[in-house]
């Protein structure tokens, strides 16, 4: 192996440590977390309504394209064919709707419901792209994420933009997406969260 290989492969693994860590379900599931932490005033009150929110958001959605690998309906994990995308992403957003209504009827702090509300718009608008092109599914919620973060807790959360541009890079280094389909994604998942996140908040 010469050496400009085994730098390739160092940093391929590295954009696919990226890839994992920084996935939709992962920043879905941390906002959760975060926007729970931060509306309710009991570490119960955290727990409880992080746990239902990270249930709706994140697990079942991640576990219905577990199950569909693993029966071989899709390649990967991260439905890596945009022809395949649909049905998941379909089925994701219907459990993040159910989420978002039982949140909203159970009294959930506002912050989460308007995290919870950010993510059910992004997937829709990138669930409807896809059927045509394949924007970034990683690309849109990490920018949607880092903006949430922004809005809610103001201009020193603008680094975690860094980590958006990271993520993006990862994607095309794997050749997962073009540099318009990152783009286009981050485009998407910034633009659309003040208006969602702000009237709800």
């Amino acid at each position: 192996m010469t050496a400009a290989n085994a730098g390739r492969g160092g940093t391929d693994r590295f954009a696919r440590a990226v890839t994992e860590v920084f996935a939709p379900a992962v920043l879905a599931a941390a906002m959760a977390v975060v926007f729970a932490s931060h509306g309710a005033d009991s570490w119960r009150g955290r727990v409880g309504w992080g746990l239902l929110a990270v249930l709706f958001t994140a697990a079942v959605p991640y576990a219905i394209v577990g199950v569909a690998v693993r029966r071989g309906q899709l390649t990967d994990h991260h439905i890596g064919v945009r022809e395949q995308r649909r049905a998941p992403l379909l089925l994701g957003l219907l459990s993040c709707l159910a989420g978002l209504a039982a949140l909203a009827w159970l009294g959930a702090p506002r912050p989460l419901v308007a995290a919870v509300t950010v993510i059910l718009v992004v997937g829709v608008v990138v669930t409807a792209v896809n059927q045509v092109w394949k924007l970034s599914v990683h690309a849109a919620t990490a920018a949607a994420s880092a903006q949430m973060l922004v809005v809610a807790f103001g201009r020193w959360m603008v680094p975690f933009f860094a980590v958006v541009a990271l993520i993006a890079w990862s994607r095309v280094r794997l050749d997962a997406h073009s540099p318009a389909q990152v783009a286009v994604g981050a485009i998407a998942g910034a633009l659309l969260t003040p208006p969602v996140f702000l009237p709800i908040a």
